[in-house]
C-alpha cells in the first residue's frame, strides 16, 4: 500500500529522471559521434567560457563510459580464461604485467601515430586513441581484480556446483560472477578513476612539435592551465565534481547497493537503506512500460518459438528458411569437431600459433634491442639513476597509503552505517582525476616549503592511495558476521580481531590493491615528476619525468629505453615480490567456508 501511494504521489519525479537521463545520454552518444564523423581538425579551439563546459563534460563521460564498457567486456572474458585454464594463465598473467606496466603515455607515440594515419580524413582516428587510452588506464585493475576473486573462490562452492552438475556457465552465472560482483563493482568504480586520471593527457596530445586536442573537459583544464586562467581551472573542477556525483547518484551508487546481495554474509549495524535512484527506477511508469512492451514483443514470441522446437526440430526450420545459413554452420560445427577431436590437428595449430606468436617476439626483441644499443653508456647511467627515484616514491608512496588506508578500510567496511556515510565521500574523492588538483596541490607545497622532487611523490599518493582502499573496503565488506559474533562471544580482545580476524579476511583483497597501487603509482610517475605550472615545466629526476621529456621531444630512443627500464622494473618486482605474496594469500589466507 505504501508503495502504491509513492507512486501515485510522485510518480512524475522518476519519470521525469529517467527521461532526462535517457535523453542526455542520446544526446552524448549523438554528439560525440558527429565528432567522430567530423572533418579532420587536430587542434580543436577550446571555448574557457562557462556555456561551453557543460557540452565538453558530457563529451568526456561518453568518452569515459564506451572505454569502460569495452574494460568490462575484456575483464570478463580474460579474467575468466586466465583463472580457469593453466595454460591460459601462464600466457595472459605475464603479459597482464607487462601491458600494465607501461604507463598510459607509453601507448601514446605509436597508438596516435597509426590511428591517425589510419583515418587522415576524419577525427575517427583521434577519439579512438583517447578512448583506448582511456581503456588503458582502466582495464588492468579490472582484470586482475577479476581474476583474484575468481582464484579466491571457496572450494566448497566449486565443489558444490559439481554435485549438483552445473555445467561451466551455470556455474559462471551463478556461482563465480555473484561471489565476484562485489569486488568487480567497487573496482569498476577505482577504474573509471584511474581513466579520469589520464583524462588531461588524453585529449590534449603533445608530441613533438605537434598539437592534438580534442573537445573535452581535460583539453579545457590543459588550456586553463596553460593560459593561468584561474577561474577557469576552477570551474573545471567544479565541472568534474558535479560529473562525479552524477555518475555515482545514476549510476554507481545503485549498482554498489545492488552488489551487496552477492555478499557471503551480512555485516550487522543497521537497515540497509536502498538509494534514491534505485528506488525511482523501480517507480518509473515509463519504465514499467518498457519492460512490458519488451515482454510482448521479445519474450512471448520466443516462448513461442521455444514450444515449436519442442515439435519441430530447430535443424529442420533452417534448413527450410534458410537453407545456405544451415549449410555454413554445419560446415562450421563440423570443422569446430575436427579440431577438437583430433589431436594431431590441435597439436598442429598449437605448434603453428605458437610458432607465429614466437616470431613476432623475436622479431619485436630484435628491433628493440637494435635501438637501445645506440644509446651510450653515460645515458643508461642517468637512466637507472632516475629509476631508482622513481621507485623510491613508488614505495614510499605505498607504504604510507597502506598506513592509513588499510585500517581505515577495515574500520569502515565492518559496519553498515559507517559504510553509508563514507562510501559516497570515498567515491567522489577516489573518482577525482588528481591532476586536475594538481596546480592547486603544488601551491600548497611550496607555500609549506616543500620542494617538487618531494612533492612530485605526494602528488603520486594523491591517486594511488584509493587503490589501497577500495580492495580493503571490499574485502572487510565480505568478513561474514558470524566470525566476528564469535570473537566477540570469545571475548576476544580488539587487537586479537584485528590479528585473527580482519587482517587476514583482508589480505587477498590488499594484496590486489597493493600490485594495482604500484602499477598506478608508476603510470602516475608520467604526470607527477613532469608538470607544467604557471608557463613553466616543473621536473624532477626519475623515469617517468624522462619518459615525458622524450615524449614532448619526439626522442623515441629515449622513449624507448625509459619505457624499456619501466616494463622490465614492474614486471621483476610482479615476478619476484608479487606472485610470492599472492600465491601466499591464496593459500594462507584463503577464506574457505
Amino acid at each position: 500500500m505504501q508503495r502504491t501511494v509513492f507512486s501515485q504521489r510522485y510518480f512524475a519525479i522518476p519519470d521525469f529522471v529517467i527521461l532526462l537521463v535517457i535523453a542526455t545520454a542520446i544526446y552524448g552518444v549523438v554528439s560525440i559521434a558527429h565528432e567522430w564523423r567530423t572533418e579532420f581538425h587536430p587542434i580543436t579551439q577550446i571555448d574557457l567560457s562557462v556555456r561551453a563546459l557543460p557540452y565538453y563534460t558530457m563529451l568526456s563521460a561518453v568518452r569515459g563510459m564506451v572505454a569502460y564498457f569495452i574494460s568490462l567486456g575484456f575483464t570478463l572474458v580474460v579474467g575468466y580464461a586466465a583463472a580457469k585454464s593453466t595454460t591460459a594463465e601462464k600466457i595472459i598473467i605475464p603479459l597482464l604485467d607487462i601491458l600494465q606496466s607501461i604507463p598510459v603515455l607509453g601507448f601514446l607515440p605509436g597508438l596516435l601515430l597509426g590511428l591517425v594515419a589510419l583515418f587522415p580524413r576524419t577525427n575517427i582516428g583521434l577519439e579512438l586513441a583517447a578512448v583506448i587510452m582511456i581503456f588503458t588506464g582502466q582495464v588492468w585493475n579490472m582484470t586482475i581484480s577479476y581474476y583474484a576473486s575468481l582464484k579466491s573462490v571457496p572450494a566448497e562452492f566449486g565443489e558444490a556446483s559439481r554435485v549438483i552438475g552445473l555445467n561451466w556457465y551455470q556455474r559462471l552465472v551463478k556461482v563465480e560472477l555473484p561471489f565476484s560482483a562485489v569486488n568487480l563493482a567497487w573496482n569498476s568504480l577505482l577504474s573509471m578513476a584511474g581513466g579520469w586520471f589520464f583524462l588531461i593527457p588524453c585529449e590534449a596530445i603533445t608530441l613533438g612539435e605537434n598539437e592534438y586536442r580534442l573537445p573535452g573537459i581535460g583539453a579545457y583544464m590543459d588550456v586553463a592551465i596553460k593560459s593561468g586562467d584561474t577561474r577557469a581551472i576552477v570551474l573545471a573542477v567544479i565541472a568534474m565534481v558535479l560529473l562525479i556525483l552524477v555518475m555515482d547518484f545514476v549510476i554507481w551508487r545503485p549498482i554498489l547497493a545492488w552488489v551487496q546481495r552477492f555478499r557471503l554474509e551480512d555485516v550487522g549495524g543497521g537497515a540497509h537503506v536502498e538509494p534514491l535512484m534505485q528506488v525511482w527506477i523501480r517507480e518509473s511508469k515509463i519504465l514499467h512500460r518498457m519492460k512490458m512492451i519488451y515482454r510482448e514483443l521479445v519474450l512471448k514470441p520466443r516462448r513461442v518459438r521455444s514450444r515449436l522446437a519442442g515439435e519441430v526440430s530447430v535443424d529442420a526450420i533452417v534448413k527450410i528458411r534458410a537453407p545456405w545459413v544451415y549449410s555454413v554452420a554445419y560446415r562450421i560445427y563440423r570443422f569446430a569437431q575436427l579440431i577438437t577431436r583430433s589431436p594431431r590437428v590441435t597439436r598442429v595449430m598449437q605448434m603453428t600459433l605458437g610458432f607465429v606468436v614466437l616470431s613476432l617476439i623475436f622479431f619485436g626483441a630484435y628491433q628493440l634491442f637494435s635501438i637501445l644499443a645506440k644509446i651510450p653508456p653515460a645515458t643508461w647511467i642517468v637512466l637507472l639513476r632516475n629509476t631508482a627515484w622513481t621507485f623510491f616514491r613508488v614505495l614510499i608512496a605505498l607504504l604510507l597509503s597502506s598506513l592509513w588506508a588499510v585500517p581505515v578500510g577495515i574500520w569502515i567496511g565492518t559496519s553498515v552505517k559507517r559504510i553509508r556515510v563514507a562510501q559516497p565521500i570515498i567515491q567522489v574523492l577516489a573518482s577525482f582525476p588528481a591532476p586536475m588538483l594538481y596546480p592547486l596541490a603544488l601551491g600548497l607545497f611550496f607555500s609549506l616549503g616543500i620542494s617538487f622532487d618531494w612533492g612530485s611523490m605526494l602528488l603520486m599518493l594523491l591517486g594511488v592511495q584509493w587503490y589501497v582502499l577500495f580492495n580493503v573496503l571490499a574485502g572487510a565488506m565480505r568478513i561474514p558476521k558470524e566470525l566476528n559474533d564469535a570473537l566477540l562471544l570469545m571475548e576476544a580482545s580488539r587487537w586479537a580481531r584485528w590479528k585473527n580476524l580482519y587482517l587476514p579476511s583482508v589480505f587477498p583483497f590488499l594484496v590486489t590493491g597493493w600490485v594495482t597501487a604500484a602499477g598506478g603509482a608508476w603510470n602516475a610517475s608520467v604526470v607527477a615528476e613532469y608538470l607544467p605550472y604557471h608557463g613553466t615545466i616543473l621536473k624532477t629526476g626519475g623515469l617517468g619525468s624522462t619518459l615525458s621529456v622524450a615524449i614532448a621531444n619526439e626522442n623515441f630512443t629515449l622513449f624507448a629505453a625509459s619505457l624499456f627500464l619501466m616494463v622490465l622494473v614492474v614486471v621483476t618486482l610482479n615476478r619476484l615480490v608479487w606472485a610470492r605474496v599472492y600465491r601466499l594469500a591464496n593459500t594462507r589466507f584463503k577464506m574457505d567456508l
